[in-house]
């Protein structure tokens, strides 16, 4: 601990045992200099930021000063990577300290785009400054839609080039977590065959996450369930807003029920649900349909891991985690009807208002209708202002819903209060980001990317969203790509 500059290099991984990391020593860059930082995720920190943003700060952001004598941890997993299992690591991320958030939770600082390490398998271990401005950019907006998710804290050149097809402007993210293990982290604690430390890797994971099942009976059972209820509350989130992870390996599965690793990931634009955007999903299996039941998958190779440690009589084990693997279905479909009924402002559940939600959904495909647009033209009764909204099917879908809205419990006010505060008037749309990125990219200048920010912090605030971003946006000639590496 710097108690002069109030930061703390050591991390809690350095209670498992080392097989879990690598010590490197800091990958020094040229000449740091922030072009974007996070004051108010800096305060719920209780970082200093003046010191963050002072010289010596700087250093440490870019990765250049670490623990003297030990170095800073690069984290080992594996990972099934569109189905098929490898062993993996943080091939250019280092945890460069922890810090408790205003909650009294325990966040890791890691550094994305630090250089090489270890796990790098060939790679530079670098990044180049605009994907790094999107994950900024995608990070915060999920947290503003109310999606758990990594954060991130700044955004630094590093006076350097990096090399991909051509040569690009170096950068490094600085993002927290609530922790980076993964549902990978056990696939490698299995792999690595040695049972105590698939043991003390659980029992971290618990202590650090779900403390509550150490007074279970079971509690690696319990903790098995934990797991399988935070991630199915997320995806249902990421599929209520139309977003699209684009590569759900188990590597890219956190047991905290945050969304992680900000790769080819994208919004829907018009509702489709076998959008892709990753261009090395060449067969859909991470299409905006499939997420759910891609984590069931991958849900599913977590349980794998921890049937030594659910009971000593494996067939009773298997057992006991394919009965949780089995309520997942039920759990997320739970989660996810509850959010799009908030979406129209439903109040109880029930299959006729469930299906209320399905047929809205089939209209929005029949028609290519926006995803975001629609559900916002329907909360401020804005549907006279697209053909869409003038077919018999939906005036006969619309009759249904007001009837519903009338024979409630509760007024109609507070029904359309509930859909505000559930329907986002604006997200990261891929034409957005594109651009905003261009102009930073090829002209040095952040005006567009700092406004779009700023209204993306506020995406329920509607009155408060300019007006160019509500509009529907040009759809391209060509379906919209995005690339790994990001």
């Amino acid at each position: 601990m710097n108690e002069k500059y109030n930061w703390n290099f050591k991390t809690s991984y350095e209670l498992l045992p080392e097989v879990f990391y690598k010590k490197v020593s800091p990958n020094t860059v040229k000449s740091p200099e922030i072009v974007i930082f996070n004051e108010e995720l800096a305060n719920e920190l209780g970082l200093d930021s003046s010191m963050l943003k002072s010289g010596y700060g700087k250093n440490i952001l870019a990765g250049n000063l670490g623990p003297e004598d030990e170095g800073l941890l690069s984290l080992a997993y594996a990972g099934h990577q569109f189905g098929h299992f490898t062993m993996l690591g943080d091939g250019r991320a280092l945890l460069i300290g922890e810090s408790k958030n205003s909650k009294g939770e325990l966040i890791d600082i890691q550094l994305k785009g630090s250089g090489r390490t270890p796990y790098s398998r060939g790679g530079d271990g670098r990044a180049a400054l605009g994907p790094m401005l999107r994950e900024h950019l995608i990070s915060e907006a999920m947290n503003a839609l109310k999606i758990p998710t990594t954060r991130s804290l700044a955004v630094l050149k590093t006076g350097e080039k990096v090399y991909r097809e051509n040569s690009l402007e170096g950068a490094i993210l600085v993002r927290t977590a609530l922790s980076y293990i993964r549902v990978g982290t056990f696939e490698y604690a299995a792999a690595m065959g040695k049972g105590e430390h698939l043991k003390q890797l659980a029992d971290f994971a618990i202590d650090r996450h779900f403390s509550k099942v150490k007074k279970e009976e079971n509690p690696y059972l319990e903790f098995l369930r934990e797991v399988i209820h935070s991630q199915a509350e997320l995806i249902a989130r990421w599929q209520a807003v139309g977003f699209i992870h684009g590569v759900m390996n188990t590597d890219n599965t956190a047991i905290s029920g945050e969304t992680i690793d900000y790769g080819p990931c994208a919004f829907m634009d018009i509702y489709d649900p076998k959008t892709v955007f990753s261009s090395i999903d060449t067969f859909g299996r991470y299409s905006y349909e499939n997420q759910p039941k891609i984590l069931r998958w991958n849900l599913a190779r977590l349980a794998e891991t921890l049937i030594p440690l659910i009971d000593d009589n494996q067939d009773k084990a298997v057992s006991q985690a394919n009965e949780l693997l089995a309520e997942y279905d039920e759990i997320y479909l739970g989660f996810y009807y509850s959010l799009m009924r908030d979406k129209l402002g439903i109040i109880k559940a029930s299959s006729e208002n469930n299906k209320l939600v399905d047929d809205l959904l089939e209209l929005m495909k029949k028609n290519k209708m926006d995803y975001t647009n629609t559900f916002v033209d329907i909360t401020f009764n804005n549907l006279n202002e697209s053909e869409s909204y003038e077919s018999e099917e939906f005036r006969q879908w619309e009759i249904r819903w007001k009837d519903i809205l009338d024979n409630q419990d509760g007024n109609i006010e507070l029904a359309k209060l509930k859909m505000k505060q559930s329907n986002p008037g604006i997200i990261p749309r891929n034409s957005l980001v594109e651009r905003a990125l261009s102009e930073v990219i090829n002209n040095n200048d952040y005006t567009f990317y700092k406004k779009l920010l700023k209204n993306l912090l506020s995406p329920y605030e509607h009155e408060l969203i300019d007006k160019e971003f509500k509009k529907d946006p040009v759809m391209p000639l060509k379906p919209y790509k995005t690339y790994c590496g990001t």
